[in-house]
């Protein structure tokens, strides 16, 4: 049976990028693509950000290929992580050769509770220019997204797991977040260690070789990942997977850089690794350490895009990891 894969290209360089992978895909996989739209775009011509059928869609795919929105980001990427059912958000951070990275030890994936947290919308105006935000922390997606990451950190080989929390001052939320992971880990038998999501930002600065797996909350999670981000060569070589119990949806961590969409120059490494991504989802293990390997191949010897110091453009990368394959 054909895997579907829905692709949603989105805003800015989401246009370039993700064309890019659909390419990279098709080389190695027999999957069945459709198309939809989503974003800034999308409002002006409609008046809703996600259409609810591109809404639909993604739900009954097999997995979902985003690229990037704009303004619209929130309206549109939260939904979809709703329809596919998505209760962790990973994110590798790795330094590849040939990149000129700030600590080319860097090997970190970032699992990120990506249901409740500050980012559940529940938000509020009290009295006139006072306002208030909910944050959520339930014991269910605390466990879960602790299993999840415990369950990753076995399968992929790491032997260092961090859970990352601020429970010596959100003593009830991140309290209970930091108790549910321990008794999970306690529960597998499982070695780990805590420690405050501001002190681990400076450490993770100084000392990235000494973690692998980090377990956060969904804040944490986003600002941890996108600190990794500078330690390994920019957010253009960052994937991401947001995976549920059967669906997923993937997407590069960068967003949408309206200040070179259009150019032809946007770097599609994050793109296409977020594709690899999505093959080992459906299944295709080896056919995702292939383009895996296209891409380090080309990021060590070029062509390179110039955000990694290059004049080479997106079709031109696009094309080297392809002839790799």
């Amino acid at each position: 049976m054909t895997e579907s894969v829905l692709v949603v290209p989105g805003d800015g360089i989401g246009q370039e990028v993700v064309p890019a992978a659909v390419d990279v895909l098709s080389d190695v996989a027999d999957l069945e693509f459709f198309h939809a739209e989503a974003g800034d775009h999308v409002k002006r011509e409609t008046g809703e950000a996600l259409p609810e059928e591109t809404y639909r869609r993604a739900s009954e795919a097999d997995a979902t290929l985003f690229g990037a929105a704009g303004e619209t980001a929130a309206d549109v990427i939260l939904p979809l992580r709703e329809a596919v059912g998505s209760f962790a958000n990973v994110r590798p951070a790795r330094a590849y050769p040939g990149v000129d990275a700030l600590r080319p030890e860097t090997d970190l994936v970032f699992v990120r509770e990506n249901t409740e947290g500050v980012y559940s919308g529940i938000e509020s105006e009290v009295a006139e220019g006072v306002t208030t935000l909910t944050r959520v922390v339930t014991e269910e997606a605390s466990r879960r997204i602790a299993e999840y990451g415990f369950e990753y950190a076995a399968e992929n080989g790491y032997d260092d797991v961090t859970i990352a929390h601020k429970a010596n001052v959100m003593r009830t939320t991140d309290g209970q977040f930091l108790d549910a992971a321990k008794t999970v880990a306690g529960e597998r038998g499982a070695d780990y260690e805590e420690a405050l999501m501001d002190a681990l930002a400076m450490h993770l600065l100084l000392r990235p070789e000494e973690y692998g797996v980090v377990i956060c909350p969904n804040l944490a999670g986003d600002m941890l990942s996108d600190l990794a981000a500078g330690l390994v060569g920019g957010l253009g070589l960052l994937p991401s997977a947001n995976v549920g119990a059967e669906n997923a949806l993937f997407e590069p961590v960068h967003g949408s850089a309206p200040d070179i969409a259009g150019q032809g120059v946007a770097n599609p490494a994050a793109t296409v690794l977020s594709g690899a991504m999505l093959l080992e989802h459906l299944g295709y293990d080896a056919e995702a350490a292939a383009v895996r390997g296209a891409v380090e191949g080309v990021l060590a010897e070029g062509p390179r895009t110039p955000d990694l110091g290059g004049d080479a453009s997106t079709e031109d990368v696009t094309a080297a990891i392809r002839e790799r394959l």
